[in-house]
């Protein structure tokens, strides 16, 4: 059986890990409280620029 001949560095071995997609979660949406429009968690909301029950995108259509 094959043996290293040299220790891994740790960020090889992150990079390596880094690739495996499986791990990673599906984007999850929720409801704009604003608009009820589709929006990921702790991001503005890209239909009305509401975050937190503020409006803090002017150029967005309200």
């Amino acid at each position: 059986m094959g043996v290293p001949k040299k220790r891994t560095s740790k960020m090889r071995r992150d990079m390596r890990r880094s690739g495996n997609n499986k791990l990673k979660s599906p984007v999850q949406l929720n409801a704009c409280p604003n608009c009820s429009a589709a929006v990921q968690a702790h991001r503005v909301c890209p239909a009305c620029g509401f975050y937190k029950g503020k409006k803090v995108l002017k150029g967005s259509a309200d």
